[in-house]
């Protein structure tokens, strides 16, 4: 692996108590091109603009897969991440679905470690604190025929990045949109899933609320995801949760929930839940929680959700299960606490 330091980092002039989400990149990124039927030799290069021609094929035909993970560092300077192995498979499963070849192993996890290495002051330590990184790859080979492309190129690149969503949130679950459709790409984390998602939010954002509830494409009458999030419902004290699918991302947040219920001994149901079952258990006052996990948020509370205008709110909890599910997680994560299921991968080792 080739790398080159950057000469002048940008670092001291970082406010680390003050940072939105995503807007600023660490001195160094992690890339490598796929040319000629192989990938070749990986690189760590001073963080920079690229160079694409405007007919690269990820511009006008969506090759591009992503992942998103978080790097901790511990109050002893150690840098750890969580289940990287998962993030690692499902941007295989990913890059295999939109024709995309597979990104070795190998280099994934070399690349990994010797970047956040190399940028391991950007770590910053403490519980809320944490370094996202963003491995993604995409298409470009010039040109503008509608066939997969020749050439692809792989990146990874971090940010530094505090908690990100605060408070509780309120929901619309959704009665025309759903975030995807079986038989497509609702699975895999690729870019366009996304891109599809802006709209509808920004409808829901007009009237006052923060996310969306996605329903399926069939019958809109399942709930599948929250927003960007997976999303778990506590009714009659078991949490209840949308099967894995062609439609529902296989969030590694959510594995981990499910794991840790199993530990705690707490009930949980992989199965679909209706938009009917849900008003039913918030009028009979059996709804106790609901809210969404992901890796950027871990958990998140929601608050309320609204159904053809006519909106339910969840019930106060001075000690909510969600809220001891992120504390055991963060305390994983930050190595505060015991690791039993070998969630944590030390980064220097």
């Amino acid at each position: 692996m080739k790398v080159q330091i950057n000469k002048s980092s940008k670092i001291n002039s970082v406010d680390f108590n003050n940072l939105n989400f995503g807007e600023i990149c660490t001195d160094h990124m992690f890339v490598c091109d796929f040319t000629n039927g192989d990938w070749n030799e990986p690189k760590i290069l001073p963080y920079e603009s690229l160079k694409l021609d405007p007919s690269s094929s990820v511009f006008h035909y969506g090759q591009a897969v992503f992942e998103g993970m978080k790097a901790y560092k511990d109050d002893k300077g150690q840098t750890w991440l969580f289940r990287p192995e998962d993030n690692y498979n499902r941007l295989i499963s990913s890059s295999i679905r939109l024709s995309i070849p597979e990104f070795p192993k190998k280099y994934f996890f070399e690349g990994l470690k010797k970047l956040l290495q190399i940028d391991s002051n950007w770590i910053k330590p403490g519980k809320g604190n944490s370094l996202y990184v963003r491995p993604f790859v995409f298409a470009n080979t010039a040109g503008l025929s509608a066939s997969p492309s020749k050439s692809y190129k792989f990146m990874i690149i971090c940010s530094p990045a505090q908690s990100y969503y605060s408070g509780e949130t309120n929901v619309k679950i959704a009665e025309n949109y759903s975030r995807a459709a079986m038989g497509g790409v609702g699975f895999a984390k690729a870019a366009g899933n996304y891109a599809a998602q802006f709209y509808p939010t920004s409808l829901a954002l007009q009237e006052g609320y923060q996310q969306i509830i996605w329903t399926d494409s069939y019958s809109h009458k399942y709930i599948e995801e929250s927003g960007t999030m997976n999303i778990f419902v506590e009714i009659n004290n078991t949490l209840i949760t949308t099967p894995i699918s062609d439609t529902i991302l296989d969030g590694i947040t959510r594995k981990s929930v499910i794991e840790l219920c199993a530990y705690l001994k707490k009930n949980v149901e992989i199965r679909r839940l209706s938009i009917d079952e849900l008003i039913k258990s918030s009028s009979e006052g059996t709804l106790k929680e609901m809210f969404g996990c992901g890796t950027a948020v871990v958990i998140n509370p929601i608050k309320s959700f609204s159904y053809k205008n006519k909106k339910y709110v969840l019930p106060l909890l001075n000690n909510s299960f969600s809220s001891l599910l992120k504390e055991k997680i963060t305390s994983i994560q930050h190595n505060i606490s015991e690791d039993i299921f070998n969630w944590r991968y030390r980064v220097d080792s």
